[in-house]
Parts: structure tokens; sequence; C-alpha cells
């Protein structure tokens, strides 16, 4: 597929138990200007949504496995990926590029001007698509999807601190503008930015 990039199949075992991930976590917001490899960053995408069951079962628990979030990466500098907007694409484990070029400034711009976002080598934007699980659950489902976000933040965290990484969950941003600079559908709604790197 045009504008597709395969990411390096994921590791399922490390050196870092999930205690000392849980031990070591913390929010990181000031990063080096290390480069991210396309390794770590499959790695951390795949903790977030990858897929870990042939039945198509993801990293983390979904209410009525309808998995309403859809991740986007804003990448500014990781080796072997150009600088733009990609979304994940969790069943090939795979990026699909939607836009262009280093859009960490403008993203910061829409997030009051924090600097993680700006300086990060790469930011996580997890947005939700509601209808995916309020037509089965009614207004029940918007508190389910907001539950799987922090399911899916943490699974970020966890896999950054194994890694040797850093992020911090950031909502603190104008809906609108993030929306405009991922240029996503109307009905995705931005949760969560996560920007991930080495910390200094």
């Amino acid at each position: 597929m045009p504008g597709m990039t395969e990411l390096p199949e994921p590791r399922f075992d490390s050196e870092v138990s999930v205690e000392a991930a849980l031990n070591q976590r913390r929010s990181v917001r000031n990063f080096t200007d290390q480069s991210l490899t396309l390794e770590q960053l499959g790695q951390i995408l795949w903790a977030a949504q990858g897929m870990n069951n042939p039945k198509g079962y993801r990293t983390a628990p979904s209410a009525g496995a309808l998995y309403p979030l859809e991740i986007y990466l804003v990448a500014g500098d990781v080796s072997g990926l150009e600088p733009g907007i990609y979304r994940y694409l969790p069943t090939k484990h795979a990026l699909f590029r939607v836009a262009k070029g280093d859009k960490r400034a403008e993203l910061s711009r829409a997030a009051l001007g924090q600097s993680p976002v700006r300086k990060a080598p790469l930011v996580l934007v997890f947005c939700a698509v509601y209808g995916r699980v309020t037509g089965k659950y009614g207004q029940r489902g918007i508190m389910y999807v907001h539950v799987e976000a922090g399911h899916a933040a943490q699974n970020v965290y966890l896999q950054s601190e194994a890694l040797e990484l850093g992020t911090v969950s950031i909502g603190a941003f104008q809906d609108e503008e993030v929306k405009a600079v991922l240029n996503n559908d109307i009905e995705e709604q931005p949760l969560y930015l996560m920007p991930v790197g080495k910390p200094r």
C-alpha cells in the first residue's frame, strides 16, 4: 500500500520486569536530542494498541472488543522514518502516512505551547471514535472509551520504562486545533498527547 511503513516485529519479553517498570514509572517532560529508532517506535505502538491474539484482541482491554481508539504519530526525529503524521494500523503493525513534514511545533501550539510536545522526537495522539462503543452501550460507552484510553496510555508508560525512554500524558490542548493539525475525521476526538523520548 502506498504511504505505508511496516514496523519491526515487537518483542514479547525483556530484562525489565513489570514490577520494575511500575516502580520506575514517572512522567517525563524533558528529553535529550537523541533520535528514536523504528524498533522503539514499533514496540511502543504495539504496547498501546497492538494485536496479541489471532482473534484480533489487543494489548489493552476494550469494552466488547470494539476498539474505539485511533493512534496517530507525529514524528519529527525517528531514524528511518520521514517526519510526518502517521496513523497506526494495529492489524498490520504498520504506519500509514497522512501528512508530510514535521508538525510538532504546530501540535505544541495546539497544546498551549507545551515544550515536551515540541521537543520530544515523537508524539502519540490518542483519538476516540465514540460511535463504535455507544452504538452498543449507549452513553455509558463514553466512559468505557475513557477507561480504555487510560489502559493504553499506561501501557505506553510501562513500555517506555522498559526501553529506558520516558513519556508524559497531556490532556491540556485545544481539541479543534489538534484535529486541524492531524486533519483527521470529524468523528475522531483527541483525548491524550504522549510525547516520547530519551529522558534528559
